[in-house]
């Protein structure tokens, strides 16, 4: 990922109502939820529902699928996995060896970097 795509990912989740929206959604799993389901789990009003899932969108975070008139949406595992590659990447890289089982704990950051740039 590259640092503008990043700051805005964690711009967008740096929300009450929007993390917990993507964590809803994550949590799902590739299944995706109407957005009517998603605002009656978390109890958001629909225009409030509607500006946060938009904010979600557009920084990648989520995919939205239309069924009709119902639209669906569900987490964008590929950008979740670069964010978190991104975040890792250099996970110790000044302290030597000394944390290498710090850094072995953040192993997402290898499927990450080839999801990041799969995206």
């Amino acid at each position: 990922m590259k640092t503008p795509d990043v700051i805005e990912a964690l711009g967008a989740l740096a929300h009450e109502h929007r993390l917990a929206i993507y964590r809803l959604l994550v949590q799902r799993g590739p299944e995706d939820l109407s957005a009517g389901n998603i605002g009656q789990r978390l109890g958001l009003l629909p225009s409030s529902l509607t500006f946060h899932l938009q904010n979600l969108q557009r920084a990648g975070l989520i995919v939205q699928r239309r069924e009709s008139r119902q639209l669906f949406y569900s987490a964008d595992f590929s950008v979740m996995n670069g964010l978190g590659g991104y975040l890792t990447e250099n996970c110790c890289g000044n302290s030597g060896s000394a944390c290498s089982a710090t850094c072995a704990s953040a192993t997402p950051a290898k499927v990450t970097r080839r999801a990041a740039k799969v995206a």
